[in-house]
């Protein structure tokens, strides 16, 4: 019963930052409002257990990989322990961060929100009860900040802009004077870095990088502490800082060795007060794709740039030499990044939900993730528990192994939605049903589809079953009302089922004999047997559609939902009427935007629409279009736990009560489509906006997704259950992690090879008891 959220599956990353963990191989994402922590050493992925308020957007780590900020679009960040994976401190900006970045020393963290930099102490371990202190201001940018650079002692920061323009602000305490600006970009700046002396660590160039594929090549100037750096005059203006100007005029420039003496160094001119001069301006002509990401590191002295046509490029820097251009994707690249050592390569493509690793030197995949970029229809389970297929509206089918969270195998022949999804009992193939008229076979073991079953006349399928031997293959269609069998074997179509007079959305075989039970939106649920054609055994009467069945692993009972929120449990040898569960106030919560009335008062929405039964038939777990999994006692008809899946506002149906300042007459506020946003695209943006394909008559989807799950699986050891859900795939476990599995015990394992190799009498006796204990 103490299920608690494991991992998220089918969705490695869906926009926005991706950063390493401090100097190890872990690999932080941003998945939805959620954070995804990816082992690259180890080949594992796990989903960190906190969750934000809306879409994580920005991520920043400390230099030590100890803490983690994660800050989402409505402002409020997360500030996290990454050792223990808790929510140490939260903190709201009062804005969407453009971006966020750590000191070098840990000590700062610098935050872009909208036109303006803010300079805020970092935590640390500290216990206080406001840890976060804003230390600094700077203002007067024109346009949005795109990103930021610290510079090695932390005492300075680049800071790259849409108006052009890149500036170098002083943030240590004692420099004073105004930022430098680095002009003469035509476009907007994606990034700005510091270029360091390698055999004395001190800055001695910047690099700014432009959207339209230029970079500049700034160099610092020695010696020039007699020229004269003051700012010229602007009539009219008010000065700032009058006093400390009118010191520096009559010190003649004395005053800014004495100003800098208060941070400890004599010698050198404050980056900001120094001189620099454009050296040189090299092109990465890609025109017409625009500049959408880029990375720079200091140590190899190499920047890598990321494209919206899906080419990315490597080049030492300072001589512009291009090692690597190639083409990952044909989408646009939200992000480049560096690992610490800067062998590794990462980039992601939000639009598809792609994250790679690249080793560029030898010039192979470190890790290479796509997750399913249209909502995920269904879900099943390996008879093992350790596989888990999916399938998809991207006419993808990708299994996924459940204990490190990676898919390794993607199937993409079908050509319209995928509906279904069953593993066949040996566990080593797989079957899915499509709306394209296909029913394929695909082997687990040489990764191909080896057997193809079709109709005489193209009929769209949305359910799938094998009976137990796996000989025969039932689908049940949407247009025809017809389910069809088809041999195994021969690939031969046996026999077609007719009597339903809807979509026949539920098909499942009986566990204990050759007994096809069907439901349809007729209002009927339909006993076959299948061998002796003979049409229908039984009909079930129900007064509202039938939405799905589940058969009781014992074979001694059947569950079915229907449209009035109800789940009747039948009899299916006597044909009676067991009891009936009303879920209609156990399902509901969450108002859609569109909804005219309260949640509390609709009744859209108020049934389930995916059912199953646990491992041992006690519980069943019940899915439909809100927010909630419902779990109920099948003996006791009651409701055990109720699940809720997202507490992500950025999607529909998660708030009962509605903000009435986000109404105007023109609809809610977030409904409304800004053609005009240059926000990033992330991928929620993408899923819903073509579904139409064209068509006449369609009309895109242009407001938030709804929170919901199509489909609910308990793995057959019943220790876990899966969920398909709009963020991905949800994995909800009993245990703290994925454990030994004393199913996978050989025969010839027993207490008397261990004790005869083991030499240790004690030893020998704890292992059996605790092996006995855990049997």
């Amino acid at each position: 019963m103490n299920y608690r959220f494991q991992n998220l599956l089918g969705a490695p990353y869906r926009g926005g930052d991706a950063v390493f963990a401090g100097d190890s191989p872990v690999l932080l994402s941003a998945v939805g409002n959620r954070v995804a922590s990816t082992d690259l050493a180890a080949s594992s992925s796990l989903t960190l257990p906190f969750e934000s308020s809306s879409n994580v957007t920005r991520l920043a780590v400390s230099p030590s990989g100890d803490f983690l900020l994660a800050a989402d679009d409505n402002g409020r960040a997360l500030y996290a322990n990454l050792r223990r994976r808790a929510v140490l401190h939260r903190v709201s900006f009062k804005g969407a961060p453009s971006a966020v970045r750590f000191s070098p020393d840990g000590q700062l963290i610098a935050v872009a929100v909208g036109k303006v930099v803010q300079i805020w102490r970092s935590p640390g371990f500290r216990k206080e009860f406001f840890p976060f202190h804003l230390l600094r201001t700077f203002p007067g940018f024109a346009a949005g900040v795109t990103a930021f650079d610290w510079s090695p002692d932390s005492a300075f920061l680049l800071a790259s802009c849409k108006d052009l323009t890149a500036r170098l602000l002083p943030v240590k305490n004692g420099l004073r004077g105004k930022p430098f600006l680095f002009l003469s970009h035509r476009s907007a700046v994606v990034g700005a870095f510091f270029a360091t002396d390698k055999k004395t660590g001190r800055v001695k160039g910047v690099y700014t990088v432009s959207k339209d594929g230029a970079i500049f090549t700034w160099n610092l100037v020695e010696g020039n502490e007699d020229n004269d750096t003051s700012p010229p005059p602007s009539p009219g203006t008010p000065e700032q800082g009058s006093e400390q100007n009118d010191a520096m005029e009559l010190d003649g420039g004395s005053r800014k060795r004495k100003i800098l003496g208060e941070s400890g160094n004599l010698d050198t001119t404050p980056l900001h007060l120094a001189k620099w001069e454009l050296q040189e301006k090299h092109f990465f002509m890609q025109s017409p794709a625009k500049l959408t990401a880029c990375d720079y590191h200091r140590e190899l002295d190499m920047v890598v740039v990321g494209f919206s046509n899906g080419v990315f490029g490597l080049y030492q820097m300072p001589d512009f030499v291009c090692l690597h251009l190639l083409s990952i994707s044909r989408e646009k690249i939200t992000t480049a990044i560096f690992n610490s050592l800067g062998n590794w390569l990462v980039f992601g493509c939000a639009k598809l939900g792609q994250l790679l690793v690249w080793e560029w030197r030898s010039e192979s995949y470190i890790l290479k993730q796509q997750g399913h970029y249209f909502d995920v229809n269904c879900i099943a389970y390996s008879p093992d528990s350790q596989l888990l297929a999916t399938g998809a509206d991207d006419n993808k089918v990708k299994v996924w192994t459940v204990s490190s969270g990676f898919c390794f195998i993607t199937f993409s022949e079908h050509t319209n939605a995928v509906t279904a999804v069953h593993f066949m009992a040996n566990n080593h193939s797989l079957l899915s049903a499509s709306l394209d008229g296909t029913i394929r076979a695909w082997d687990l073991f040489r990764y191909r589809n080896f057997r193809t079953f079709t109709t005489p006349s193209p009929r769209q399928f949305v359910s799938l079953t094998t009976d137990q031997s796996g000989e025969v293959i039932c689908a049940g269609t949407l247009d025809s009302f017809e389910i069809f069998v088809w041999s195994m074997k021969t690939g031969r179509l046996l026999d077609v089922l007719s009597g339903h007079e809807g979509a026949v959305h539920g098909l499942m075989f009986s566990p204990i004999n050759a007994i096809l039970a069907s439901s349809s939106w007729d209002k009927t649920v339909h006993l076959w047997d299948v061998f002796e054609s003979k049409g229908a055994v039984e009909t079930f009467q129900h007064s509202h559609d039938v939405l799905t069945l589940a058969y009781r692993p014992d074979g001694r009972q059947i569950a079915c939902s229907t449209l009035d929120g109800l789940i009747n449990f039948w009899d299916p040898s006597d044909g009676l009427l067991m009891y009936t569960i009303e879920g209609r106030r156990d399902i509901a919560g969450g108002r859609l935007m569109t909804d005219r009335r309260s949640a509390a008062n609709t009744s859209i929405g108020k049934y389930f629409t995916t059912l199953c039964y646990s491992a041992d038939g006690s519980y069943i777990l019940a899915g439909g279009n809100t927010k909630y999994i419902c779990m109920y006692d099948v003996g006791e008809q009651v409701l055990l736990r109720r699940f809720q899946i997202t507490r992500n506002l950025s999607l529909d149906g998660v708030l009962d009560f509605l903000n009435s300042k986000k109404m105007t007459d023109a609809g809610a506020l977030d409904l409304i489509d800004d053609e005009d946003s240059d926000v990033e695209e992330g991928i929620d943006q993408h899923t819903r906006g073509n579904l139409g394909l064209g068509l006449p008559g369609s009309m895109a989807n242009r407001g938030r997704p709804i929170a919901r799950t199509k489909c609910v699986k308990f793995a057959p050891t019943g220790r876990s259950f899966a969920a398909a859900t709009t963020d991905g795939v949800l994995l909800y476990s009993v245990d703290e992690s994925f454990i030994f599995d004393p199913t996978d015990l050989d025969i010839d394992v027993t207490p008397e090879v261990f004790t005869s190799s083991c030499p240790s009498l004690r030893l020998v006796a704890s292992m059996l008891y605790s092996i006995c204990k855990y049997l």
